[in-house]
């Protein structure tokens, strides 16, 4: 799987309680129990994970950006209540209540400035990671005693990046629509991510990225849909100047970045089709030449284009291999997708219909 290169952590985390509210800054290395739910059974083992930008202001102060990161935390909130009995789906925080901790309380500690003033001199991408553990220590297989949430941040240089190798991995599932699980960002779902991606690497040593399809495995492959990237969301662009977004359901995570893509794409006035997109259709396309690039798209990385896709069979063939057309107008265009939507962030570039800037003084 793709890794954050160049990446810092800030010296300090956050913890807030669910049931008692009660918000506290912990030392950046404050552990959990040993003995723990969450480390044993990943029960309530939620994350989310936040692009921001922090700028300084003409008045010299420092200013968070944060680009319709509202769906952030609802996505957050419902990764929560899912780990959690239905009775007790009341202390599921508000997004107004998780923006009030997570910005008014964290990111304006005094212990935090430091980190802050620098990620504003430096110009580099910012990532929050909110998640979830059951602070009890217990290894019972139950709902979680003391529910509560712990943040950190980051700035770095780079994830995933280009050129990157890329799998179609058949046989592995990475969710299952019954259990309604691959929409949410649940600790769970990234064993079989990783175990793809070596899996991967027998077909692309140097493969950094498994492509997925979607649970039918009774179906004959040609028909199966591919669903999305191991730990990012997938863009297709054609020939004829479309790009094909894949559904939202539940074996897809919904991604504001690839939103925001879209949105900047559709702006410019690029056909975005949101379709499926099936191995059959996948392989023809290659095979008449109508595929241009193959794109991972997500917060960390925003979008990054596949230089090699393998199209593996799951029994040891590979019907086809893409490279993109690198001399295509849209290619180009991607990349010029990926820069503004970064550019927003900087206050470089307006925000198009479908983005909402959020902007905090620290």
């Amino acid at each position: 799987m793709a890794t954050f290169e160049g990446i810092l952590w800030a010296s300090h985390q956050m913890r807030y309680g669910l049931k008692d509210k009660n918000y506290e800054l912990l030392d950046g290395g404050a552990k959990v129990y040993a003995v723990s739910r969450s480390v044993h059974y990943a029960l309530f083992l939620a994350f989310e994970g936040v692009r921001f930008f922090v700028r300084r202001q003409a008045s010299g102060g420092l200013e968070a950006v944060f680009l319709n990161w509202h769906h952030n935390l609802e996505r957050f909130r419902r990764g929560m209540a899912f780990n959690l009995e239905a009775a007790e789906a009341k202390i599921v925080p508000s997004v107004e209540e998780l923006e009030d901790v997570l910005i008014h309380l964290y990111f304006r500690e005094p212990a935090m400035r430091a980190f802050f003033e620098k990620t504003a001199e430096l110009g580099a991408q910012g990532y929050l990671r909110p998640f979830t553990v059951d602070e009890d220590q217990s290894i019972g297989v139950t709902f979680p005693n003391k529910p509560s949430i712990r943040a950190v941040v980051a700035r770095y240089d780079r994830y995933l990046g280009e050129p990157f190798c890329g799998v179609v991995i058949p046989h592995l599932v990475r969710a299952v629509s019954a259990n309604a699980i691959g929409c949410l960002k649940l600790g769970v779902n990234y064993l079989v991510s990783v175990k793809a991606v070596e899996v991967a690497r027998k077909s692309c040593p140097e493969a950094a990225a498994a492509l997925f399809l979607d649970d039918q495995t009774h179906l004959p492959l040609e028909e199966r849909k591919v669903t999305e990237w191991d730990s990012s969301c997938c863009l297709f662009a054609l020939r004829d100047g479309t790009v094909v977004k894949i559904p939202e359901s539940p074996l897809i995570l919904p991604s504001v970045t690839i939103q925001g893509i879209a949105a900047v794409l559709r702006h410019w006035g690029v056909p975005v089709e949101e379709r499926h997109l099936s191995y059959g259709e996948l392989v023809e396309r290659i095979r008449r030449n109508e595929l241009i690039t193959v794109c991972s798209v997500g917060t960390a990385g925003i979008l990054n284009r596949c230089q090699k896709l393998y199209l593996a069979d799951g029994k040891g063939g590979i019907p086809a291999v893409h490279q993109p057309d690198e001399t295509h107008p849209l290619y180009a265009k991607l990349a010029e997708a990926r820069a503004y939507y970064w550019d927003v962030y900087r206050g470089i570039a307006p925000p198009v219909e479908g983005m909402t800037l959020f902007r905090y003084s620290l």
